[in-house]
């Protein structure tokens, strides 16, 4: 068998292979349990919560040591 003919079938077999991944995938999103809108309210709200404590954290380390190199830097 040829490049050629081995690259054609190469390629018609990627594009089985690409759309019995969509196809499984899809089956796959039709067993998971969504969030219900007030779960996903909730959700969004710990992850924002979250995110502005760790942001208010790191913003005081940030000028701890910015602070502490001042000092000894002089």
């Amino acid at each position: 068998m040829g490049f050629i003919a081995r690259l054609g079938t190469g390629i018609k077999r990627g594009f089985l292979s690409t759309g019995r991944y969509f196809k499984e995938s899809w089956a796959e999103l039709k067993k998971v349990r969504w969030p219900t809108p007030k779960e996903l309210r909730n959700y969004t709200l710990i992850v924002l919560v979250t995110v502005l404590l760790m942001a208010i954290f790191f913003a005081i380390i940030d000028l701890g040591i910015t602070a502490l190199l001042e000092w000894i830097l002089g």
